[in-house]
């Protein structure tokens, strides 16, 4: 099996990807347009952002229509309206709903009103200006406290923070506000690294094998996917919206994605440098990881582009974390085999020294690999979780510094070498490593 064997269903995937970003650019970035139809929920978020001192919120709402299943009922438009809330108030409003010192969350002393829709006087729209002077992340909520009482209405919201020296508009959340030159910051880094890994394969042509030219594929890759992740973050900040470089972010987060998966399948069974060639259960390995990567993919895109808040967003969040864990199991499977295999082949073939070396380079890079996948999945969410919002940013640089740091292990220990270690063979250790082989390498 060769990589490019693949092609016509990655092509056929990165079709989908862009389909799925482009249907989606209509709800970008801090500037959201949401359309409710015939809504009875008491209560429904919009977004959240992370204000500083110098915040507004800019809600723009027409085409609003009211309908009462029970038309003898005149509904209350004082308790239809919206708010700002941080999560911390709003567990507060929850206890105070339960208690029933308040009727309706409109009514909490906890919240910031935006506007109530006893407010409008006439027509069938409203725009208001709201200043936040405090620093903290707020949900823009909407509330109807009136039962049975139905809302359609279409709603655009804008927040922006202004810069304290040119007094420009910020559109990005204040713990994200840093993401442009950070993004740009890794770009440089993996585009010297890749600089790097070419004069490598340059000056030891002899040792490439094409396992190589696949490794720098995904540097390439990583750093297109940060370069273009940088420009998209750096329009939403001045503009509010992306202008197509989301589109480009998550064409190339699709392809870094399935290339990095697919290489560590192929280092871990050993393609190019141990086989030229994969197994059947090897290739059903790749047949699994890469279609639940186009699924990864689509899910990410839906819930970027649809906000925390999104319709079904909440859904699209399980099945990514799912796919997501289900890929990161699968591409462990085939480093256990190769252990596996270079084990009992330590038994017959006489050649014991080898066998350990392949053995313990492989043991270590199962066990980065594991390392690798439980920080960015779980420690970066962690971190995300109880870092304060102004410092959002920190879980991103965590992220990209253990990615940089998997990406160096890897191309460090299977660069190409003319005495590789994997054949460097010392008689005299043969004894010894073929105790240490069954000492330390029972599965």
């Amino acid at each position: 099996m060769t990589v490019t064997s693949r092609s016509p269903f990655i092509l056929f995937s990165l079709l989908t990807i862009i389909t799925t970003a482009l249907f989606f650019t209509t709800t970008v970035a801090e500037i959201r347009s949401t359309e409710i139809r015939s809504d009875a929920r008491s209560t429904i978020p919009f977004d959240e952002f992370g204000f500083t001192h110098t915040g507004f919120l800019i809600l723009n709402v027409s085409q609003i229509s009211l309908s009462n299943s029970n038309p003898n009922v005149k509904p209350d438009t004082a308790l239809v309206g919206f708010f700002l809330s941080t999560r911390e108030s709003w567990i507060h409003v929850l206890e105070q709903l339960q208690e029933e010192d308040i009727a309706c969350s409109l009514q909490s002393n906890l919240v910031k009103r935006i506007f109530t829709f006893d407010q409008i006087n006439g027509g069938d729209r409203f725009d208001t200006t709201f200043g936040v002077t405090d620093a903290n992340q707020f949900t823009l909520v909407f509330a109807n406290c009136n039962p049975n009482l139905q809302i359609s209405m279409n709603v655009r919201s804008t927040m922006y923070n202004l810069d304290s020296k040119s007094n420009r508009r910020d559109y990005l959340s204040a713990g994200k506000t840093n993401l442009p030159w950070i993004y740009f910051m890794f770009f440089l880094i993996y585009a010297t690294v890749a600089c790097i890994w070419i004069y490598i394969l340059y000056n030891k042509l002899l040792s490439v094998f094409r396992i190589h030219f696949f490794m720098l594929a995904v540097i390439a890759l990583k750093a297109l996917n940060l370069i273009c992740e940088a420009e998209d973050k750096s329009y939403i900040k001045k503009t509010g919206t992306a202008h197509g470089w989301d589109v480009l972010f998550y064409i190339f987060s699709f392809l870094k994605g399935i290339t990095l998966f697919t290489l560590i399948v192929l280092i871990g069974t050993g393609w190019s440098f141990l086989k030229p060639y994969l197994q059947d259960k090897e290739k059903r390995v790749l047949m699994i990881v890469i279609p639940l990567q186009v699924v990864a993919n689509v899910a990410q895109v839906v819930i970027d582009e649809a906000g925390p808040y999104g319709q079904d967003s909440y859904t699209w969040k399980q099945v990514f974390l799912l796919v997501d864990v289900v890929c990161c199991c699968a591409v462990l499977f085939p480093i256990v085999w190769s252990i596996k295999n270079m084990r009992e082949a330590a038994r017959t073939d006489g050649k014991a020294a080898v066998n350990l070396m392949k053995l313990t380079l492989f043991r270590q890079y199962y066990v980065v690999v594991i390392s690798y996948i439980y920080f960015t999945r779980v420690v970066v969410y962690a971190l995300e979780t109880i870092t304060s919002y102004q410092y959002q940013w920190t879980s991103v640089v965590a992220a990209e510094l253990a990615t940089l740091a998997f990406y160096l292990f890897t191309g460090y220990n299977f660069r190409p070498k003319a005495h590789n270690p994997y054949f460097a063979l010392d008689d005299e250790e043969e004894e010894a490593a073929a105790d240490k082989i069954e000492d330390e390498f029972e599965l």
